[in-house]
């Protein structure tokens, strides 16, 4: 009893330690961040890019540990990816995006949610901006801590929304633009809940629920990884390198398709190859996909790295643009510095080694079990569902497509179990008492039978049921038993109750504590 307590001590005084050390070293790189740019800055320095430039480096590092998780989490869930691994490619992707493709110019008044026109100087602008880049990165810190994955871009809205508000009051809000936002909390998810559902019952349906996996594997895998490949072709052009080459839609999708079919001549012998010696098992079949889940996870990071990167730096290249005219006009466009995108993506990477591994192991492993195919499922849902939101102008948002997808997966898997034990209660419902074995030998090969024979072999148990000639029974308790099957539940409901609730708040939360923000700077600089 002593030894477990002093077991527990140890545990407890380890978990301290290491919480100082994230502490201490994310502290080193905003005290990193101050010194740079005062540095940067030499006699000419200002004081509000120094405190924003802290601060954009705080909602960096935040991007990292809360956002990056969605592109990672579902691989190292599913075991394609370890931890360690995960948190490399993630962090490397993440800052070559933001750096190399993050963009020359984004809108400082992010989506157009307020009207910097009734904004009445630029002292003012610069504390609107100061506010709503701290209460998202605190928001998002807050989410961190109890290991929920939220919208960054949400989080930065909402400040924005707050803290515009606080100056100017509700008249410079763009409500339109907030609701089709606040429409998005809706469609994001469903959108990639169902695309990754929908793709899995595919794979299932085609592969798994096949007699012979392997044969049906050495079909269908070169064109689901071709089929990934046209999406992320497509995604990267559209979203990931848009800033760097302006491209249509379908000269995008051209781009994409030209890739899907080099991947697609490329996989298929490594694939007939690797089927020559692989087992007939759910299992095996896996592991076809552990190398298109690494390349995705490298992808999405990219991705997200040029795109998500203006959270952090868009309202940090505003307060420079500001301050260096002088606090002239106030542009609803800043060109961003080299400097500045630098901040951003190293802050995503620290963000994300430090701090991120909470929030992968909540979207890999504590919301549904996932394995390579799921996950598989969930990248694809990732990019498909961000191509046609951008194509029809929705907004969505990157982390609730992706949670949606493995919310999708596992209530697919719950209805599809669900489903089955249904079907053993009719097949046992239509033998008339009897001997045991003869339920157990059509199980047996139920089992084995493929979609279609099972079709064939149930019509054919009905029949006989109604002439009496199957001499099969089954007991009570067995179908007692089946009945606790259909309440399996597959997906924990208590993630999914505190991530909806996280992301319910996460606007009015980083609203409120952006207008409080506001008047707390407004005062101690005015």
């Amino acid at each position: 009893m002593e030894l477990s307590h002093v077991s527990e001590l140890e545990k407890a005084t380890q978990k301290g330690r290491s919480e100082l050390f994230r502490f201490g070293m994310g502290l080193l790189f905003i005290i990193g961040v101050m010194l740079f740019t005062i540095a940067r800055g030499g006699d000419q320095v200002s004081l509000y890019i120094v405190i924003a430039a802290m601060i954009g480096g705080y909602m960096a590092m935040n991007i990292g540990a809360n956002d990056v998780a969605n592109n990672v989490g579902p691989a190292v869930g599913s075991k394609a990816l370890t931890l360690a691994g995960a948190l490399v490619i993630a962090a490397v992707f993440e800052a070559a995006g933001a750096i190399i493709a993050g963009g020359e110019v984004v809108g400082t008044i992010r989506s157009g949610i307020i009207d910097p026109s009734m904004i009445p100087d630029g002292r003012t602008f610069i504390w609107v901006m100061m506010s709503a880049l701290l209460a998202a990165a605190l928001w998002l810190n807050i989410a961190t801590a109890i290991g929920a994955p939220v919208s960054t871009t949400h989080s930065i809205v909402g400040a924005v929304l707050g803290a515009g508000v606080a100056a100017s009051g509700f008249a410079i809000v763009n409500w339109p633009t907030m609701g089709r936002i606040a429409a998005s909390w809706v469609i994001s998810p469903v959108m990639g809940g169902l695309i990754a559902a929908g793709f899995l019952y595919l794979i299932k349906r085609t592969i798994t629920y096949r007699p012979d996996m392997v044969a049906a594997a050495r079909v269908m895998v070169p064109y689901l990884v071709g089929c990934m490949a046209l999406a992320f072709g497509t995604y990267l052009m559209t979203k990931g390198l848009d800033r760097i080459w302006k491209v249509t839609t379908s000269q995008a999708f051209m781009v994409g398709a030209v890739v899907a079919i080099t991947v697609f001549f490329v996989v298929r012998p490594l694939v007939l190859r690797r089927a020559k010696t692989m087992a007939n098992s759910k299992q095996a079949v896996n592991q076809l996909f552990t190398a298109p889940l690494i390349f995705a996870a490298a992808l999405l990071s990219f991705a997200h790295g040029s795109n998500d990167v203006a959270n952090a730096v868009g309202p940090l290249a505003a307060i420079v643009e500001v301050v260096n005219s002088g606090g002239g006009e106030i542009s609803r466009t800043a060109p961003i510095p080299l400097w500045v995108m630098v901040v951003g993506g190293i802050g995503i990477a620290i963000g994300l080694a430090l701090f991120g591994p909470k929030v992968i192991r909540t979207v890999g492993t504590e919301i549904t079990e996932l394995d390579q195919m799921r996950a598989f499922c969930i990248a694809m849902a990732a990019t498909i569902t961000v191509i046609l939101a951008s194509h029809f102008g929705i907004p969505v948002s990157s982390t609730h497509i992706a949670v949606g997808g493995v919310f999708g997966v596992g209530f697919l898997r719950e209805y599809l179990k669900s489903n089955y034990a249904r079907i053993v209660e009719d097949i046992k419902a239509h033998h008339p008492e009897g001997d045991q074995a003869a339920i157990d030998a059509f199980m047996a090969r139920f089992a084995t039978a493929s979609i279609e024979e099972k079709g064939a072999m149930l019509q054919e148990l009905k029949r006989q049921s109604k002439q009496r000639l199957d001499p099969a029974h089954f007991s009570k308790t067995e179908r007692k038993d089946l009945r606790k099957v259909y309440r399996q539940e597959l997906v924990k409901r208590s993630q999914l109750l505190r991530i909806v609730a996280a992301w319910v708040v996460t606007v009015p939360a980083s609203a409120l504590m952006a207008g409080f923000l506001f008047f707390t700077i407004k005062g101690m600089m005015s």
